[in-house]
């Protein structure tokens, strides 16, 4: 990887020189938010031939957009199978194939021409805690078969000749998944847009919105705009005007470390050279900059500075990876994502002209980059496919007392997980102990000759004596046994 990852952000590294909106614009669509999903609409309709205006309250990507692992893959945070229950299978497979469509959009942008240094790499592994072997079978034909994703299932030993732990088992390898330096992406990003027509102003908060007639009105603190379309890109950071939209969404903060080099045992140790993350959401982790490990863990549902949780995630590296010893953790970084009640991003369009693209808390790299591709089609050609995630409401996520129970079911769920993992590492030993110990019985048997041996040529075997026969079995019910005969005594 050519770009070393630091504390530093790419704001303070060199991109101090923001445009501030100083003055009255009108513009086609005003987008609210310069994170992923936001920039990503900017990007598009640009590309229509659109007039677009970003507005940001502080910088590009200074949340979650800049502040993560860059995996990019298929699919939601909804597990498939979820999915397919509440809306159906066809519906379900058209929303993946749309999953699919934001992945490749990613592809095409995340190019050395593009945005240099970005790094990218292919491959994502997703590895199970517990042996599940049956559940991965169904699985891969159903993506295979069914949702026509190109995925390999890999068996315990091979995933633990790439990945030296006990801790996990089975796993799933997407090919066609891969990943990016997501800083870099993000900014990347903002040039394309740039390069592409649209105007992206920073430190220009917004505060107020009046989106009644035809065209939309936007304060800020020193100008005005005016758009016949809005989209509200803000997550959970949306700020005063738009709380009620802000409340619909959990706020999660999630961090993640960077090691010291660690030399040639870190490719030992971890020989896969794409992603990893573990089928409950608790680790991802891959190697950066050729001998560090970045890996994602702490969950919280309440501010932090990053830095607190730097033993954290050494801890968690030392409880997978024991022999990678005590590894310094020399950078820390993190954000806030908005995750919804249901699983599922938030996508369309709350009233004539006002558009929302948020909620992608745990939905990866791909769906912001659908959700932007589709709104500024839905506005500019008419594309109505957004209507596919109209099942998945505007829903509270209930305000300080969510936080509390999200935190709890956060902490519970990461508890089952591991006790799930010690069961399934406790049975996988006592079998081991269970195939050597018969391995060692049948050498004993075979060194002290004791094993069966054939009758004589022209002596025929003897037959066990046959059972005796009910009646007598019934006359000898009512005599005593010995034992009680002694005590009749």
């Amino acid at each position: 990887m050519s770009e070393t990852y630091t504390s530093v952000s790419e704001d303070e590294a060199g991109f101090r020189d923001r445009t501030r909106l100083s003055f009255d614009l009108d513009a086609d669509i005003c987008v609210i938010g310069a994170g992923l999903a936001g920039l990503t609409v900017a990007l598009e309709a640009a590309r229509l031939g659109a007039s677009v205006a970003v507005l940001e309250g502080r910088h590009i990507g200074w949340n979650a957009s800049g502040n993560q692992l860059g995996t990019v893959m298929p699919g939601f945070a909804l597990p498939l199978t979820d999915l397919i229950e509440r809306i159906g299978f066809e519906d379900a497979r058209e929303l993946w194939t749309l999953s699919k469509q934001g992945a490749e959009f990613v592809r095409a942008n995340a190019t050395e021409e593009n945005m240099p240094g970005i790094a990218r790499s292919e491959g994502v592994l997703e590895v199970s805690n517990v042996d599940a072997g049956d559940r991965l079978i169904s699985r891969l034909q159903m993506l295979n078969e069914d949702f026509d994703t190109e995925v390999e299932g890999w068996q315990v030993d091979r995933v633990r000749e790439v990945l030296k732990t006990d801790r996990y088992f089975h796993g799933v390898y997407y090919p066609r998944a891969f990943q990016v330096d997501g800083r870099k992406y993000v900014h990347g990003l903002a040039a394309l847009a740039r390069r592409a027509g649209a105007r992206i102003f920073e430190d220009t908060p917004v505060v107020s919105i009046d989106h009644s007639g035809i065209r939309k009105r936007i304060v800020t603190p020193s100008a005005r705009l005016r758009a016949t379309h809005i989209v509200l890109a803000g997550n959970i950071h949306l700020g005063a005007p738009l709380r009620r939209l802000s409340e619909t969404l959990l706020p999660v903060w999630r961090y993640a470390g960077i090691t010291a080099p660690l030399g040639e045992r870190l490719h030992e140790i971890i020989a896969f050279k794409g992603s990893v993350m573990d089928t409950d959401g608790v680790d991802h982790f891959r190697i950066v900059d050729g001998d560090r490990l970045m890996w994602e863990s702490p969950e919280t549902t309440w501010a932090a500075r990053p830095q607190r949780f730097a033993g954290a995630v050494r801890r968690r590296i030392r409880t997978i990876f024991p022999a990678l010893g005590n590894v310094e953790v020399t950078d820390m970084f993190g954000g806030a994502t908005g995750q919804t009640v249901h699983g599922m991003p938030q996508i369309g369009q709350l009233r004539k002209g006002l558009w929302v693209a948020s909620g992608f808390g745990r939905q990866g790299m791909n769906t912001s980059a659908m959700a932007g591709q589709m709104i500024a089609r839905s506005i500019l050609r008419g594309d109505e496919r957004w209507k596919l995630f109209s099942p998945f409401e505007l829903v509270w996520a209930g305000g300080a007392t969510g936080r509390v129970a999200g935190q709890l079911v956060g902490i519970w769920g990461r508890a089952s997980s591991a006790a799930a993992g010690s069961l399934a590492r406790y049975r996988e030993r006592a079998r081991v102990k269970d195939r050597q110990r018969e391995a060692r019985l049948a050498e004993a048997n075979r060194a002290a000759g004791t094993g069966p041996r054939r009758p004589p040529p022209g002596v025929r075997p003897r037959l066990a004596p046959a059972p005796k026969p009910a009646v007598q079995a019934e006359e000898r019910a009512g005599e005593p046994t010995p034992h009680e005969a002694d005590v009749s005594r």
